[in-house]
C-alpha cells in the first residue's frame, strides 16, 4: 500500500501563490512512488496578488484556498481540516506564496510569525515522528519552528550568479539551525527531525535539474515514511 501524503499549498504562481513547477513535480514524483496524495491549503485572503506578466502587484484580492484549488484540479481541503493521523508525511512546494501567506518572512525575515494551522501541521507531523519534505523557500518554515534543525536552501554564496537569495541561509543560521550547502539536484536530510529539503528555483538551473532535486526529496520522504 502506498504511503499517504499531505501536499500543503500557499496559493497559484511564483510570486504570489505556489510555484507551479515545484508543485507539479511533487505531484509527479510522488505519484511515480506510489503515494496517495491528498492537498491542502489554508482558507486565507492572499497577502497581495501580482500581476505575472508584468511582476507587479495589483489591487485584486485573491484566497489562498480557491486559487491553490487550480493546481489541485479543485480536489483540495482547507488546511484547518488536516489530521495528521491519516498521514504518513507532508509536503511544502516552493514559491513567494509560502513567504507571504504561509508566514511572513517575504516582510519580516527571521522574525516572521508563521500562519496558525500552517504552524500546528508542522508541530503534529514532528511531534508523531512523520517526515516533513520542504522546497526552494519553504524550508525557513522549519527553520523558524524547529529550531536547531538542518536545511538546505541551496548555497550560502551566490555561486557563479546561481543562488541570488544566498543571504537566506545566513538568516536561517542567525535562528540558531545549521544550513547545508547543497546542489540543485540534491536534497538534505535532517535524520534527527526527519526534515528532507531541497532549493529547487533558490537556484537559477534548468528546469529539469530542479526537477531532478525535488525527486531526490520525494524519494528521501517516502523512505522516511
Amino acid at each position: 500500500m502506498g504511503k499517504r501524503v499531505a501536499l500543503v499549498l500557499a496559493g497559484c504562481g511564483v510570486f504570489d501563490g505556489s510555484e507551479i513547477h515545484e508543485a507539479s513535480a511533487a505531484l509527479v514524483h510522488l505519484s511515480r512512488g506510489g503515494a496517495e496524495v491528498k492537498i491542502f491549503a489554508p482558507n486565507i485572503e492572499q497577502r497581495d496578488v501580482v500581476d505575472h506578466l508584468k511582476g507587479s502587484p495589483t489591487e485584486e484580492k485573491r484566497n489562498v484556498l480557491v486559487e491553490s484549488a487550480r493546481l489541485a484540479r479543485g480536489n483540495i481541503q482547507d488546511l484547518a481540516e488536516l489530521k495528521t493521523s491519516e498521514f504518513d508525511a507532508v509536503i511544502f512546494p516552493g514559491g513567494f506564496g509560502v513567504a507571504k501567506n504561509l508566514c511572513s518572512w517575504a516582510v519580516d525575515g527571521k522574525n516572521c510569525t508563521v500562519h496558525e494551522h500552517v504552524n500546528s501541521t508542522l508541530q503534529a507531523f514532528h511531534s508523531a515522528k512523520k517526515p516533513i519534505g520542504l522546497c526552494c523557500i519553504s524550508p525557513v518554515l522549519a527553520a523558524k519552528v524547529f529550531p536547531g534543525c538542518e536545511v538546505t536552501v541551496g548555497q550560502d554564496k551566490n555561486v557563479d550568479g546561481r543562488f541570488p537569495d544566498a543571504e537566506t541561509a545566513s538568516a536561517i543560521a542567525e535562528l540558531g539551525c545549521k544550513h547545508i550547502c547543497k546542489n540543485v539536484n540534491e536534497s538534505h536530510v535532517d535524520k534527527a527531525n526527519k526534515i528532507v529539503t531541497t532549493c529547487a528555483f533558490m537556484c537559477k538551473a534548468p528546469l529539469h535539474e530542479i526537477f531532478d532535486g525535488i525527486g531526490t526529496m520525494v524519494q528521501e520522504v517516502l523512505k522516511l515514511a
